[in-house]
């Protein structure tokens, strides 16, 4: 059978060498699998180049640092990657607590330098089916504004979502990051994606992390995506991470600033809605 015809039964059996049995499709692009040893396994399907390669090879960099729980990589070829199934559960206060903890120490971890990509990771990789590019940079507020805001103001402004008056106020952002960025910090390693979609609670209570857009940040970026969409228990989570590892001063002012990329990801996918959230944080961010 030709990779382009298989689907994901077909798929999961040539990975992991096991017998399927029943096939529950999420998508188009997501199913769980059944194995005949009795596991269930989700298989996806990502067509863009390497896009399966940077999401195995970020969960596995994520899984090395033995601190989240991600879901084990049974095995990936360019268009399928099949992982374990995560039995679903509900977060408690507790739970929160402890996933706060744990992605400290995932931060702590570290990364060789900001937009480090994961060992054997592309450099072209992605945020969700967007393009995410991995140029390693040593100082933060310049890789940033290079590597993450101004690209997406480009395409955002080329598209007519943002306007062009409005850019400039991005852009003077960006000229200010340095002063805007509080201390400096070692490069952390990050989920990279952190909604609250990326996040699933298990069975057990523990928070698992799956599609990473992996690489190597600011540990404040991923406290920040974790607040623009909301999280469950979500100051539960901020009160372990501060118990293990305390944030400089002024977090709480930097939020809109590590929110500016996502943004305007979203306004590039999704709209204008999503522009002049980034533009409000944006002038925020210029009156303090």
């Amino acid at each position: 059978m030709d990779d382009c015809d298989e689907g994901p039964a077909e798929a999961a059996a040539r990975i992991t060498g096991r017998g399927v049995g029943a096939t529950h499709r999420h998508s188009d692009l997501l199913a769980e699998v059944r194995l005949d040893d009795g596991r269930s396994v989700m298989v996806k399907r990502a067509d863009a180049p390497d896009a399966v390669r940077a999401e195995a090879a970020g969960l596995r960099w994520l899984a090395d640092s033995a601190t989240v729980r991600v879901p084990l990589v049974h095995g990936d070829d360019p268009r399928w990657l099949v992982t374990e199934l995560v039995a679903t559960g509900r977060p408690t206060t507790h739970s929160a607590h402890r996933f706060g903890r744990d992605l400290a120490a995932l931060h702590a971890s570290g990364a060789p330098e900001f937009g480090a990509p994961p060992p054997g990771g592309p450099v072209d990789a992605y945020i969700g089916l967007a393009p995410m590019r991995n140029i390693p940079g040593d100082n933060w507020p310049r890789w940033y504004a290079e590597q993450r805001v101004l690209p997406y103001l480009r395409t955002a402004v080329d598209g007519g979502v943002v306007l062009p008056a409005e850019s400039a106020d991005v852009e003077r952002v960006c000229e200010r990051l340095p002063e805007l960025a509080g201390p400096a910090e070692p490069p952390a390693r990050l989920h990279g994606d952190l909604w609250h979609g990326n996040v699933v609670w298990g069975r057990e209570g523990t928070a698992w992390l799956i599609d990473p857009a992996a690489h190597g940040g600011h540990r404040e970026t991923d406290l920040a995506m974790l607040s623009l969409f909301g999280c469950p228990f979500l100051d539960g989570v901020l009160d372990g991470y501060r118990a293990a590892a305390p944030l400089a001063d002024g977090w709480e002012e930097r939020v809109g600033l590590h929110q500016l990329f996502p943004l305007l990801v979203h306004a590039v996918l999704f709209g204008r809605g999503f522009a002049e959230q980034a533009v409000a944080v944006a002038r925020t961010a210029l009156a303090r």
